[in-house]
Formats: C-alpha cells, sequence, structure tokens
C-alpha cells in the first residue's frame, strides 16, 4: 500500500484531490522502494506460474529462427540487410557492395553497442551517397534519448560527432553535408541544423516555435531535393532544397492552413502531393516544382469517400498508392507514361501489406511486406509492368507450424449507434466449444493508427491452447479512414470505449467468448482504453492485461512541461478549457476509479518511459489498492531498466511476453493445478 500524501487542485470549479501524486519524483528512495515493492509483490503472486513461465519461453524460442537474415535491399551499388547470430539477443547491420554475394561489411553490431546497458535501440541509420559514411544514431536509456554519430566505413573509425537529442537525418548530394533535426525539453523535434564533416560549427536552418509541431528531415526518393516536413496531428506545411545546394535557402512547397495535410515528394520537374483538403480521405494533385503553391495545384485523383490513401510511392516511371478501403489495405499502381493503373489483390480476408525498402528511383520493380494473421512476414519484390510477384523472404517458423490448422475471420458488430465495427479474429479450427471459448480481446483505438493484423508465432501459444484472439478496430483508430478516426477522439472519444464494449458483448453472445474466460487486452493509448472499460464495465472481464496505459489523462494533459502534451491537444483535447476538460473528464481512468469489484489485472510499465509516465500505471494501481472490494490480484510490473517499448533485446522480450501468456492463461484456467 502506498502511503498517501493528498494534493489538493481545483479545475474549473471542481476540486480534485490526488494522493499519489509524490510518485512523479522517481529522485525519491520512496518511490523506487515502492515500485520495487510492487515488482516484488507481482513476482510473489505469479511464483507458482514460474513452470508455466519457462516453459512458455522455451516454446516460443524453439519457433524462432535463431541464426537468420533479413532480405537484402539495394541502395546505392550496395545490398544492404541485417543479420542475427546464435545466442545474441541485438542484430548485425552489414551490407555486400555490388552484388548480394559480395564480401560482406560488418557496419554495425548492437550486441557490441549494448555492452554494459541495460536497453539499446538504433535510430537512424542513413549513409552517405558514395557509401563512405553512415550517420546512425542509438538510445540507451529507453527514454528515447538519441545520440547521433557518423563512422567511416572505410577505415571503421568513429568520427568526433556526438551530438545527443537527435531525430531525424538526411545527407545533401555532396556527400559530406547532412541535415538533422534536435528535440526541446518536452521531447519535440523543433529545430533543423546544417553538419559539414571537419567542418566549422553547425549552423541552424530551421526552428518551429509552435509547440504543437514537431518536424522530420529525408532525402526524397528521386535524390534530387531534400524535404522537411512540419506537422502537427492536423495541419502541416513542407519545405524543400534542392540536395546539390545545401548551402541554399529551403522554400516553402505551401504555407501551412489549419487543419489541412499534405506530403509531397519530386519527380522531373513537378511534385506529386498527397492533401486532405477537399475531403478527409486525401486525394492526388502535382504542382510546379518551380511554383508548387496551392493555386498552381492540378488534381491527379481526385478525393473519395470510401477509400483512404494511407501513403504513396513515387518512382522514375511508376507511382503507387497505398489505399485502405473497408478497412482493408491495397496497392494501386501507375504506370506514369501510359496513365494504366491496376491494383495489387491478396487473397486472406484480413491481413496486412505495406511498402518495404524501396530505395532505388529507377526500377520497374516495387519491393513491398505482406503478413497476415496467420501468414508469416514476407517480403515481395512486384514487377510492375509484368505483375510478377518474387517472394524474396518468409519469416521461418521452427517446429510443426501448419497455417492450414487456423482460420481468421472478419466480423462486424453494431455499436450502441448503429456504428457497424470491423472485428478481426484468429484461431485454430477446434477452437470453439459450446458456450464459447477463452478469448483475449485487443484494442487501440487512438491517432488514426489502424491495429496491425500481422503474424505472431509467439501467440501460437495461445492459439494452440485453444484460446481465440480478437481485435476491436473501434473507433479512433484508421481501419475506416480519416472520419474513422475523428469518429474516437476530442469530443467524440467515448466512442472509442462503447465500441469495444460492444464488440465484446457481442462476441460473447454470439458464442465466441465465454462470458467467464474474456480478458481484454491493450497498451499505450490502449491502455488508457483498458482503463475505461474497466471502470465502465468491471464484470465484464476476467481479466485485464495493460502495458504502459495512458490512465491518468487530465492530470498528464493539464501539465505542457510533459513530452507529446501539446502536441495532443488536437488528439484529447486541452483541459485547461472548461469544455474540452469536461470531455476527458468523462472518461480519464484515475479520475473516475470508485470503490467497488475488479477483475483480475496486470499493469506493465518502464521507469524511462518518455511517452507514457511510469506514474501513470503506478497512481492508478496504488489507488486501485484502496478502492478493490474483491480477491482478483492487481499487479504492477515495473521494468526499472527500458522505456515505452519495453526490453530490447530479443531474449528479453520473449520472458515479459512469456510472464504476460502464463498470467493470461492463468486466468482463462488454462493453467493445470493454478
Amino acid at each position: 500500500m502506498a502511503p498517501r500524501r493528498p494534493l489538493e487542485r481545483v479545475d474549473h470549479g471542481e476540486r480534485r484531490v490526488d494522493d499519489y501524486a509524490w510518485l512523479r519524483d522517481k529522485t525519491d528512495p520512496a518511490v523506487i522502494a515502492y515500485l520495487d515493492a510492487e515488482n516484488a509483490w507481482t513476482e510473489e503472486v505469479l511464483a507458482p506460474l514460474a513452470p508455466v513461465r519457462a516453459g512458455l519461453f522455451d516454446e516460443m524460442f524453439a519457433r524462432i529462427k535463431d541464426v537468420d537474415a533479413s532480405a537484402p535491399y539495394p541502395e546505392q551499388g550496395y545490398w544492404y540487410y541485417q543479420r542475427t547470430e546464435e545466442g545474441r539477443q541485438y542484430p548485425i547491420h552489414c551490407r555486400r557492395r555490388g552484388t548480394v554475394d559480395g564480401p560482406e561489411e560488418i557496419l554495425l553490431d548492437l550486441n557490441l553497442m549494448a555492452e554494459g546497458h541495460r536497453y539499446l535501440a538504433l535510430g537512424v541509420f542513413a549513409p552517405s551517397d558514395d557509401g563512405r559514411y553512415l550517420v546512425f544514431a542509438a538510445d540507451e536509456t529507453g527514454f528515447r534519448e538519441y545520440t547521433l554519430r557518423v563512422k567511416d566505413l572505410v577505415t571503421g573509425d568513429l568520427l568526433p560527432e556526438r551530438i545527443p537529442n537527435t531525430g531525424s537525418v538526411a545527407w545533401a548530394a555532396d556527400n559530406r553535408t547532412f541535415f538533422y533535426t534536435v528535440e526541446d525539453h518536452a521531447k519535440r523535434k523543433y529545430r533543423l541544423w546544417r553538419h559539414e564533416l571537419g567542418g566549422a560549427e553547425d549552423r541552424l536552418v530551421y526552428e518551429e516555435t509552435d509547440e504543437r509541431f514537431g518536424i522530420g528531415v529525408a532525402r526524397g526518393p528521386s535524390g534530387r531535393f531534400l524535404l522537411l516536413h512540419v506537422g502537427s496531428h492536423t495541419t502541416s506545411e513542407m519545405h524543400c532544397l534542392p540536395a546539390d545546394h545545401p548551402d541554399g535557402a529551403w522554400q516553402v512547397l505551401a504555407p501551412r492552413l489549419a487543419d489541412q495535410e499534405y506530403d509531397a515528394v519530386d519527380r522531373g520537374d513537378r511534385f506529386f502531393l498527397r492533401v486532405n483538403d477537399t475531403g478527409r480521405n486525401f486525394r492526388m494533385v502535382t504542382a510546379p516544382v518551380a511554383s508548387p503553391g496551392r493555386e498552381h495545384w492540378t488534381e491527379w485523383l481526385p478525393h473519395r469517400d470510401e477509400v483512404l490513401i494511407e501513403d504513396f510511392d513515387l518512382f522514375a516511371g511508376h507511382l503507387v498508392l497505398w489505399e485502405r478501403e473497408e478497412g482493408i489495405p491495397h496497392a494501386r499502381v501507375t504506370d506514369l507514361a501510359t496513365g494504366e493503373t491496376h491494383r495489387l489483390h491478396f487473397d486472406e480476408e484480413v491481413y496486412e501489406a505495406y511498402p518495404g525498402m524501396n530505395r532505388v528511383w529507377e526500377t520497374t520493380h516495387l519491393r513491398f511486406e505482406y503478413q497476415s494473421l496467420v501468414t508469416p512476414p514476407s517480403v515481395y519484390d512486384y514487377d510492375m509492368v509484368t505483375g510478377e510477384r518474387i517472394l524474396r523472404k518468409r519469416k521461418e517458423v521452427l517446429g510443426d507450424y501448419d497455417p492450414a490448422r487456423y482460420r481468421t475471420r472478419r466480423l462486424h458488430v453494431a455499436a450502441p449507434d448503429g456504428v457497424q465495427v470491423p472485428v478481426s479474429l484468429v484461431f485454430r479450427e477446434d477452437a470453439r466449444r459450446d458456450g464459447g471459448a477463452p478469448l483475449l480481446l485487443k484494442g487501440y483505438g487512438a491517432y488514426a493508427y489502424p491495429y496491425p493484423v500481422g503474424f505472431s508465432s509467439e501467440r501460437l501459444s495461445l492459439l494452440d491452447r485453444g484460446v481465440i484472439i480478437a481485435i476491436a478496430h473501434v473507433r479512433g483508430g484508421g481501419e475506416l479512414g480519416r472520419p474513422w478516426h475523428d469518429a474516437g477522439r476530442m469530443r467524440n472519444k467515448m466512442h472509442t470505449f462503447t465500441d469495444f464494449l460492444a464488440v465484446a458483448d457481442a462476441l460473447v453472445a454470439e458464442g465466441w467468448a465465454h462470458p467467464a474466460r474474456l480478458v481484454a487486452e491493450g497498451g499505450s493509448a490502449g491502455g488508457l482504453l483498458m482503463g475505461v472499460v474497466t471502470n465502465l464495465r468491471p464484470e465484464r472481464w476476467r481479466a485485464v492485461v495493460s502495458h504502459v496505459p495512458f490512465v491518468d489523462v487530465i492530470n498528464t494533459m493539464l501539465d505542457p512541461t510533459l513530452p507529446l502534451t501539446v502536441g495532443e491537444y488536437e488528439e484529447w483535447g486541452n483541459p485547461a478549457v472548461e469544455e474540452e476538460y469536461r470531455w476527458i473528464r468523462a472518461y480519464c481512468p484515475y479520475t473516475n476509479l470508485r470503490a467497488g469489484p475488479f477483475p483480475a489485472m496486470l499493469i506493465r510499465t518502464a521507469l524511462n518511459d518518455s511517452q507514457v509516465m511510469y506514474w501513470e500505471p503506478a497512481k492508478y494501481v496504488a489507488r486501485i489498492r484502496t478502492l478493490q472490494t474483491n480477491d482478483p490480484p492487481v499487479l504492477l510490473e515495473t521494468n526499472m531498466g527500458v522505456g515505452h517499448g519495453g526490453a530490447s533485446g530479443r531474449y528479453d522480450r520473449l520472458h515479459e511476453l512469456a510472464l504476460d501468456y502464463a498470467f493470461i492463461l492463468w486466468q482463462m484456467d488454462l493453467v493445470e493445478g493454478a
């Protein structure tokens, strides 16, 4: 039980008392002691499951090809790839010159870089045009603190450059100059700097003063332009600079207009732009490179209410639009010389398809990736002229995995207001039993992010025990285009939660889920979803698993000094505004906790999380302990050495997942003797 140290606050006439605000100070030994005590309690409660956890880890590890390599991709005369070695946690980044059979060059061995650290994540990885230098950045804490370095790939030496708190990077065409972004105190990328190898001090090129906006820099696929993207959640603008004139002045393509977003890529003397000025789901226009303003835009493909243009790939001779229709992704390929258009078709009912590493401008081959709930991640090269599709790599699942034993389904469930909510399911054919099966229901519902329906070999440990896994594609996500997101954000946020509850009720009513063996799972904004549906309907869930959950929404959004807060006013609202405060007040999980029964809960967080601070779930659990009137365990697990994404090592990740699965199986009554 955490000590209570009341802190009173009054907002818009409402008095709120926070007994656990003191948990924000991780320099306080009492805070670390409390988190350590919660970890010890979690281990004590789960101790009887130790053999189950060990068995699950062994199962999941046995399906992984420990020594493996990614599909090489071509860039500037080299073939780049990464590979793993037996017993080593991290990949090794390599390349071969000329052909895929050339001699191997090791560029970065992340295992060596990780020595002495509990965490390691690689950020940017950008070779110069001539292949001589590599700019890369690494985070050693999990707090998204990326330090930029430069490596001479001929000598193998690291150059003196060591630039902290960086974001994106793009090389100019001279192989000596690159541009990089840095972040402010709130981890917002806001400044663009120009750096010359061996040169004088770096030069500030651009600073974004509006705290709602972040920036990112990239080299266009033609190599001709550097592109600076400046954007908030709802508005954007772009700047360009000829890559062969790094000392030149950046040009604004079209000045920002509120609630209007666009992306641009050059081809010859014209830009191709994806823009949502005539509809939320975007249209395609072109504009002259010499005068790219709105007054010169020419429509290339009109807005379509039923089709979202998510992204696009531009090549010298082809344009590929990555579209989503009825929640399903497609690729629309156009020959720019003839105007002929066709769509890539995929056979499964539920799947993911998205662009791969396309780093060659003059090519007729599109690299794309494909996977589904039953098909492992696959890398294809597609000939945009002949239609030939070549499988370059499919992730191997060791053991006796047979995709024919599993099935996927796409259902639709009516929300309380009649809107049809898509649901994706995966299960073994023999999983359903009379009265329903144990079912794990997942959800997210924020930032226009479509919940992925990709493959997981680890998931087989649940499916093979008869568990059905369902994904509720609730409003707030991006599955059905930008209007689907709009219908689950700001004043409409409650739809996200009522959609999820409607899906749960329907899965029980239709015999998919046993009412006493239904477990819900979500992370980050999906952890917010878990907190709200637990408050609204605690009796519906046998258990809830919540990862790095965003559960203290009001207090976090009232603090503009925290990472993400100001930029996310356009997603949740600004509680300094009374009307928007009322939106958030209606659902904020921490604020709306009440005495009563709770389902079993496993809540995971990380001390170095920079996106959802560890104290949110810590406060949440501390308060539940004072309110719970029944017996199911409520467990808090804090990883004391990582950040928002959890463990970075591939074996460490499996151990974390084994704990989750053991808890889920235990609560579903699928662990003998427990």
